[in-house]
């Protein structure tokens, strides 16, 4: 390992993220004393992303309270090393070294991969255009935020969380928005149709102009002051919208290419086991790029919410410490905040689906419960504008138990006392 700076004792955390940040902090919490060295592309202290497209868009949270510390002088008296503004662009595994984009090689006793996911982009005509925005990082929710400007148009192709959240922050503020969706309903993927139709009622009731099937075509490009933008949606039905700014939030993909590269499996994100650990036994991984197998479900689960970043670092730690027998088993969590509605979602819908979905209470008055079942069994439930229920649904989902459908559509009936008699 000569040349590289760090030991083959240290802790290196590829990834200033939320999971990077906490991992570090939970090492020094279970009494990790040797080096930790986290890297980051951005130049940011690590943040957490939910207020980007919710407090901190909506101007209801201050800047620095996105930070996972409030400050620098955390890593500073923890003794982590912070590589800001650096990225990693090899991992050489045999040798136990981390190669950064400035030549530096970083040497590990046991290396975390938090990567995350990038935003996909729409390979269209067009779609290279500097103006389209996409919504990832601090800057761009700096920048969306500045633009929602009263009067403007936005328009936003993709009705997911982002897309979604984002389409209500600007009609808070009074920007004309449209919102662009290839699919027969917002959140289809997540939710299906009979949930997913709540939120486009929810947005049409805030006069969001919500047109569903709408698949993009191109973009059309107009010469602004020397410098090619697009102005103009076309849609696959020859439609055409015009925009002052497009957000493209088409989803997101787990950046796998540093792990692909190093030879480490991967399937749907960095493929590990349910202590976090990859097919080497040095290397781990958390937090988006993760495909980890679930103990609860019996089959790997790649989860692109907070929840996961927050509380995988926990187990990441331990196992990056030698500890073998703790695994991540948390059910699924996400939650949002559209308007006056907030909103839990706890569970997973598996690849085989779910039968039906069953209503606690009337959707129209805007508090209400879902829940997805298959074969009489929760599989998953959502709570909207309801709230303390999180712990009874996940007892309702690891319980197994089948329900009483009746019982179960009766917000006067406890959680609890659901179950088939």
């Amino acid at each position: 390992m000569s040349g590289a700076e760090g030991t083959d004792s240290s802790m290196v955390i590829v990834g200033a993220s939320l999971a990077g940040a906490k991992t570090a902090q939970a090492l020094r919490e279970d009494g990790w004393d040797g080096p930790i060295e986290l890297v980051g592309a951005e130049h940011d202290l690590p943040y957490e992303r939910p207020p980007l497209s919710k407090g901190f868009l909506q101007s209801k949270e201050e800047r620095d309270k996105v930070f996972v510390h409030e400050s620098g002088a955390w890593y500073v008296e923890n003794q982590v090393g912070l590589r800001l503004g650096r990225t990693a662009v090899a991992v050489d595994r045999e040798r136990h070294v981390v190669r950064l984009d400035d030549g530096t090689e970083v040497s590990y006793g046991k290396l975390l991969l938090a990567t995350g996911s990038a935003p996909r982009r729409l390979n269209v005509s067009g779609g290279d255009a500097k103006n389209l925005r996409y919504f990832r990082t601090l800057q761009d929710s700096e920048r969306t935020k500045e633009e929602l400007i009263p009067g403007s148009r936005l328009t936003i192709v993709g009705a997911g969380w982002i897309g979604l959240e984002v389409a209500a922050a600007a009609r808070e503020k009074d920007v004309e928005v449209t919102v662009l969706e290839a699919l027969e309903q917002p959140l289809l993927r997540v939710l299906g149709p009979e949930v997913g139709a709540q939120f486009a009622a929810l947005h049409r009731a805030h006069d969001v102009d919500l047109r569903l099937g709408a698949g993009v075509d191109s973009f059309t490009l107009q010469d602004v002051d020397g410098v090619e933008q697009a102005t103009r949606v076309r849609l696959a039905d020859g439609t055409e919208i015009e925009a002052d700014h497009i957000l493209v939030a088409v989803g997101a993909a787990p950046n796998t290419g540093l792990a692909e590269a190093a030879g480490l499996e991967v399937s749907n994100g960095i493929v590990v086991d349910a202590t976090l650990r990859t097919s080497d036994p040095d290397v781990f991984a958390a937090g988006d790029v993760a495909s980890a197998w679930h103990p609860f479900y019996d089959e790997p689960i790649r989860v692109e919410h907070w929840a996961n970043a927050l509380n995988q670092p926990k187990v990441a730690a331990a196992s990056m410490m030698g500890v073998t027998d703790l695994k991540y088993d948390r059910l699924p969590y996400f939650y949002t905040d559209q308007y006056d509605l907030g909103m839990e979602y706890v569970g997973h819908i598996p690849a085989s689906g779910y039968d039906e979905v069953v209503f606690r209470g009337d959707p129209a008055s805007g508090a209400y419960m879902a829940f997805w079942l298959a074969g009489g069994k929760v599989l998953a439930g959502m709570n909207a504008n309801v709230w303390d229920v999180v712990d009874e649904v996940r007892n309702l989902i690891l319980g197994r138990a089948t329900v009483d459908l009746t019982r179960l559509r009766n917000p006067a009936v406890p959680l609890a006392e659901v179950a088939a008699r």
